[in-house]
């Protein structure tokens, strides 16, 4: 049977049948199949209209899993109230803010290895493949561990305090990726061209096998994708401790993630609040993560109120400070793994 985690008082949780757990697993798989397939047989650049409508598609596609989800669910409210069908929501809206930052630094990687727009969608892909597998790993240990030890609750809160100080304090800071470090690891395994080859991965250099830039991209790709889950699976949790709908709320934000990728990427730097604001969501999680562990609950329609408020005011004052001051642009702050350097527009 899948695992089940328990709350910090040892309620009954939601049982989710095997069929469900198979349809979830069968729809992400899918359409990660099918994205992947259109991705790499068919190469090319993606236009605003057509990252538009597939982001529309794949909210759409969300957004229907919770209504469907929240009417399964109807009949087993969770011990605290409220509905699993709003956990899930909740989840899936931070996950959707943390990939939006996890964006400003595949940017970077794109544009640190010069990767030609044709083939950023089967980067993005596999590093979307990479992340879903490690994610869906970090979700069962940290089920695992929240039920057998109840203080993993102030762990992960503890953890999430700390990344919101980290992200809050280096806001202006822009993370400068040192691909010596990245090259000089995977070249112990396998020596790699400066040229692209087309969208191989790897290709023969006087018979000898070499991997090709593409290769150290997905790597690069692969390797911050570990580092975005230690701050995303922690962050879930603090809005619900079902394995199920963090694994949903992850799977579902990350599935549109390639779309959204090429929709956002030349509107990324206009959002210079973002990294304060996801600090703020960040400590919230982490202090109601802390509350829990001490009997102490914040209703689900809290947590999903300031989340939303947060997203919204975060929002609308990155447009109001850019307008003012159109020089003043967004920053992914420090990234462990990234060189930093001080922007020269320090607010």
């Amino acid at each position: 049977m899948l695992p089940a985690a328990t709350s910090a008082g040892g309620d009954p949780t939601l049982f989710v049948p095997p069929w469900l757990w198979a349809l979830t697993v069968g729809i992400v798989v899918l359409l990660i199949t099918f994205e992947f397939i259109q991705a790499t047989r068919n190469p090319h650049e993606v236009q605003i209209r057509e990252a538009a409508i597939q982001s529309v598609i794949y909210v759409g596609i969300a957004i229907a899993f919770g209504v469907f989800f929240a009417w399964w669910s109807g009949d087993q409210p969770p011990p605290e109230g409220s509905s699993y069908g709003l956990e899930y929501f909740a989840g899936w809206l931070i996950e959707k803010s943390l990939s939006v930052d996890n964006l400003f630094v595949f940017v970077i990687i794109m544009t640190s290895f010069a990767v030609p727009k044709i083939y950023q969608q089967k980067v993005l892909m596999a590093g979307i493949a990479g992340a879903l597998v490690l994610r869906t790993i970090f979700i069962f240990i940290g089920a695992a561990a929240l039920e057998q030890f109840a203080f993993t609750y102030v762990i992960f809160g503890a953890f999430l305090i700390y990344t919101a100080i980290g992200l809050a304090r280096h806001r202006n800071e822009e993370p400068e990726f040192n691909e010596g470090k990245v090259v000089q690891f995977a070249k112990r395994f396998l020596p790699f061209t400066d040229e692209y080859d087309g969208a191989h991965l790897h290709t023969r250099v006087n018979g000898k096998l070499h991997g090709t830039p593409l290769l150290m991209v997905m790597i690069a790709i692969f390797a911050t994708d570990i580092i975005f889950a230690l701050d995303s699976i922690p962050a879930v949790y603090g809005v619900t401790n079902e394995p199920f709908i963090v694994f949903a709320a992850n799977a579902f934000a990350l599935l549109g993630l390639r779309a959204l990728y090429f929709l956002v990427a030349g509107l990324l730097d206009r959002l210079v609040y973002l990294s304060l604001g996801l600090a703020v969501i960040l400590a919230f999680i982490g202090v109601k993560l802390i509350l829990v562990f001490f009997g102490i609950h914040i209703d689900i329609w809290v947590s999903l109120g300031v989340i939303i408020g947060i997203l919204i005011i975060t929002t609308i004052a990155s447009l109001i400070k850019v307008r003012k001051d159109p020089s003043a642009i967004a920053h992914a702050g420090q990234i462990p793994g990234f060189e930093s350097k001080k922007a020269d527009d320090e607010e």
